[in-house]
């Protein structure tokens, strides 16, 4: 199983914020989205990732004055990425051993798609619901 057979079921939208934008207004998208990570982006090009996880930290370090900074201060700068043909055992293991759980997918330096572990975990239970039907049925004709 690989990123692109969850990408084409879930969708290759993505959320995304500039910079500048003020933290404040960022968790605002969060909230209203439901989600729990944004790209942020400039011209195209990743420039780090916002996690609910980031937010939590910065206010937890730097108190709710930073809701009136810009995303830059707060995003975490190194985002790790993957391709739609990567697979999915391989991409749990990079979200684990980082300790994240939003992970960009990039395809010729252009993001095709956002993949979280929630995505992950749905396709999974999709895909062992579905090989129980088909268990249930090969005993039904045996």
């Amino acid at each position: 199983m690989t990123v692109r057979a969850i990408l084409d079921s879930k969708g290759h939208h993505i959320e995304s914020v500039e910079p500048d934008v003020k933290l404040s207004a960022a968790i605002k998208v969060l909230s209203e989205r439901k989600i729990g990570a944004l790209l942020v982006m400039s011209k195209g090009r990743i420039e780090g990732i916002l996690s609910e996880r980031d937010i939590v930290r910065v206010l937890g370090e730097r108190g709710a004055r930073v809701l009136d900074e810009p995303v830059s201060a707060t995003m975490t700068r190194k985002v790790v990425s993957c391709r739609q043909a990567d697979t999915v055992a391989g991409i749990m293991e990079i979200m684990t051993l980082g300790k994240f759980r939003h992970l960009p997918v990039v395809e010729e330096g252009v993001v095709v798609g956002l993949i979280s572990i929630g995505d992950i975990v749905k396709w999974r239970v999709r895909e062992y619901e579905m090989e129980q039907e088909a268990m249930r049925e090969y005993i039904k004709t045996a």
